[in-house]
């Protein structure tokens, strides 16, 4: 799900795997408090109302709206082991991942190109985002996005965070962008094919074909635009690249590689400071294979997705456009990788 969404999450295809008025009751069981859960549903309709959306548009999309238990049973039980990074990207870019982008990209070429125009972004990267976001449009969420919302808005775990993604859901149907038939998202409420939160889907879809709506659920223009548009809006430049594995110096790590700053704004994880190239280059670190680093006197930052001894990588500032879209290093650094198997790889 995408564009400031949470920061720990992962795309849906990598997914594999008190006080309270929601309890646990037993393994596998979530007991939720059906009158707090009304009044908390009428609380919601009389902001709604006080937002200045339309009482008609409210209450039909509130109407008959019940906690999804299974929602907070999930919420609750998200996976606590840790993905290497290896595991990570050789589940996501795999041959058949890479071939299809591949298959895509000469597929929709002209529309990505048109794209690309626009918005400045190469379509290697909208494509491996897509790719990584909904296997090319190919799974599609199922979850009721209204209902989903007003549980997690609920729930007392992250009630601020979805509370406001429920009136940015009940806005985009009050604005007529979608039919409440057809707006289904992920268990978390992300939607359409990019993976926006609603909140993000306000603010960064695109209606690329001027036909007044912004469908990133079924038209790949409007899919495509919105991921560049997102991408743009965070400092996209499409004359440089994500970055590259590097190999450091055998001593001497201790100095360069000490996480200083945000990787993109209001993301937890962190990067090195940025330094040049040149100056990186001083320091002893090399490309993956041992050849100098690009003469392109860019800055760049140095990245250790799993502390010292890991892989590493120096980044450009379009790192961090993909950080802001998914604030996980895993989930940069096999966009990239993705990005570089399916097109040939752009300026340094």
């Amino acid at each position: 799900m995408g564009q400031r969404r949470l920061a720990f999450a992962l795309p849906i295809l990598a997914l594999l795997a008190g006080g309270s008025p929601v309890a646990a009751a037993g393994p596998g069981d979530v007991v939720v408090d059906e009158a707090a859960f009304a009044s908390f549903l009428a609380g919601v309709r009389s902001e709604a109302i006080a937002r200045g959306l339309r009482a008609a548009t409210v209450d039909q999309a509130l109407a008959g709206v019940t906690p999804l238990r299974r929602i907070i049973q999930r919420d609750r039980s998200q996976a606590e082991f840790k993905l290497t990074l290896k595991i990570y990207r050789n589940r996501v870019v795999t041959p058949q991942t890479i071939d299809r982008g591949r298959s895509m990209a000469a597929k929709y070429r002209a529309l990505l190109e048109g794209v690309a125009r626009r918005y400045r972004v190469q379509p290697r990267f909208i494509l491996a985002i897509w790719g990584m976001e909904t296997r090319y449009g190919a799974v599609e969420a199922n979850v009721p996005l209204i209902p989903a919302l007003a549980t997690l808005a609920f729930d007392a775990r992250r009630p601020r965070f979805f509370r406001a993604q429920l009136f940015s859901a009940l806005e985009i149907v009050d604005r007529g962008y979608i039919g409440l038939d057809r707006l289904y998202g992920s268990w978390a409420g992300a939607m359409g094919q990019p993976q926006f939160m609603p909140s993000s889907y306000l603010a960064y879809a695109a209606d690329f074909d001027g036909d007044g709506k912004r469908d990133i659920w079924k038209n790949e223009g409007d899919v495509f635009a919105s991921i560049a548009n997102y991408l743009s809006k965070h400092g996209w430049r499409d004359d440089l690249t994500w970055g590259r594995a590097v190999r450091l110096p055998a001593a001497g790590t201790e100095a360069i590689a000490t996480d200083v700053r945000r990787a993109a704004p209001g993301c937890r994880a962190q990067t090195s400071e940025r330094r040049r190239l040149s100056a990186w280059q001083a320091l002893g670190v090399r490309r993956a294979n041992g050849a100098d680093l690009p003469t392109r006197d860019i800055e760049a930052a140095l990245v250790l997705p799993e502390g010292r001894g890991g892989e590493a990588f120096l980044v450009y500032g379009n790192y961090a456009a993909i950080m802001a879209y998914n604030c996980a290093h895993l989930y940069a650094v096999t966009v990239g990788t993705l990005a570089d198997f399916i097109g040939t790889v752009g300026h340094d």
